[in-house]
């Protein structure tokens, strides 16, 4: 399918699939949507509740395990780094992607730039170049792990602290949105694990809490009014 680089309303870059008329961030900012989402309401919510458990390492690092459904651009990984680096987060982290973006694709993004990081643009470029099924520590508190699959070929057991949910939207993939996928994600999860994604749709909610989920909505990133939180609680 045909992709283009387009501009979305905070100045940040991502990739349109015109056939579907599907972007892999919001038209609205892709930068804002993906730090509302992921990081506000995934990466930092869970590191708030670890420091209220008190599980931390070695004194205030803290290790947090985190799956990405939908590497895509690495906008979330990328944004997920400087956080680790930030607030010395202990991160390893998992991308799955089935339909990598090309390196001039990756190349077109500005992401460091937009971010007012480019010091940083040679980290961001070494994640999409490092290779697959590799673990690779790109600084002292961040190690990338690139999977390319398809999300139900996902065989993980209780190993992850929190699931960036970034699939494409159920109208143009519903079978991604299914209570098989999510089910699949539940298993992944660590008990009182954690998953975020921009959706918001009452299939998509009931989807998850029928594979045993508990749900809640959030207020939305800019453009959109809800998003949700799925939560694998203890048993």
């Amino acid at each position: 399918m045909q992709r283009k680089i387009i501009t979305t309303a905070d100045g940040s870059k991502t990739i349109q699939i015109e056939e579907w008329n599907e972007q892999y961030h919001s038209l609205h900012g892709a930068i804002q949507e993906a730090n509302h989402v992921y990081i506000k309401h995934g990466l930092l919510f869970c590191y708030d509740q670890k420091s209220l458990s008190n599980e931390t390492l070695e004194g205030s690092v803290q290790n947090i395990s985190i799956l990405e459904i939908g590497l895509g651009t690495g906008l979330n990984a990328f944004l997920t780094l400087l956080q680790a680096d930030e607030h010395q987060i202990d991160i390893y982290y998992t991308g799955v992607e089935a339909f990598p973006i090309s390196s001039n694709e990756m190349a077109a993004l500005n992401y460091p730039e937009t971010l007012r990081v480019p010091e940083k643009t040679a980290l961001f470029e070494e994640m999409h170049k490092i290779p697959w099924e590799t673990d690779k520590r790109l600084t002292s508190y961040f190690i990338l792990h690139k999977q390319q699959k398809l999300f139900k070929d996902i065989t993980d057991k209780d190993r992850f602290d929190l699931i960036y949910f970034d699939a494409f939207g159920a109208r143009v993939q519903p079978e991604l949105w299914t209570t098989s996928i999510f089910k699949i994600m539940f298993d992944a999860l660590k008990s009182g694990g954690v998953l975020v994604t921009y959706a918001a749709k009452g299939s998509v909610r009931r989807a998850m809490q029928s594979v045993g989920f508990g749900v809640e909505k959030l207020p939305g990133p800019p453009g959109k009014r809800e998003m949700l939180r799925a939560t694998k609680h203890s048993t």
